[in-house]
């Protein structure tokens, strides 16, 4: 028997996109440590600061959807290997701006070619392009949404 509403088996379709989520990032993650001596989170946090201007720890929290002491703790990671440098914020001395160091742009450089690669084996050659294009679109339609209902869902304790 189905399991939630609908044709569709939600519960189904839930657990193997988190199973497929952990797989993938443990995929991932094995093979740029392996090849490159780089975790997959600190490669995603090297990308996001390589991608995003004056990036401060809460513009990486948000664009990694996580706590900004999870990244806080992990850019301190990432600081100790000499991959990131905190510089001061020359508009607001109470905050520090994150930028990639020589080594850390070596190692994204380095990781970027296994994360591709890693990601056509997981995707476009298991999927084929039409379909892979059609997941990604519906990937960001549910991101959207999700978004919605955050800034929607009223605040607790207020």
């Amino acid at each position: 028997m189905k399991q939630g509403r609908g044709p569709v088996d939600l519960r189904q379709v839930f657990d193997d996109f988190i199973r497929l989520e952990t797989e993938l990032w443990n995929s991932l993650d094995a093979r740029l440590v392996k090849e490159c001596g780089v975790t997959l989170g600190a490669f995603n946090a090297l990308l996001v600061v390589s991608e995003m201007p004056n990036c401060r720890v809460n513009d990486l929290a948000v664009a990694l959807s996580i706590t900004v002491g999870g990244v806080s703790q992990a850019v301190d990671r990432i600081e100790a290997r000499g991959l990131l440098a905190r510089v001061p914020n020359p508009t607001n001395r109470r905050s520090s701006l994150l930028e990639l160091t020589a080594a850390g742009r070596e190692a994204l450089d380095s990781a970027s070619e296994v994360f591709d690669n890693e990601l056509s084996i997981w995707f476009s050659a298991s999927l084929g392009t039409g379909a892979t294009t059609r997941f990604a679109k519906d990937l960001s339609t549910l991101r959207a949404a999700a978004a919605r209902r955050r800034t929607e869902r009223p605040q607790s304790g207020k």
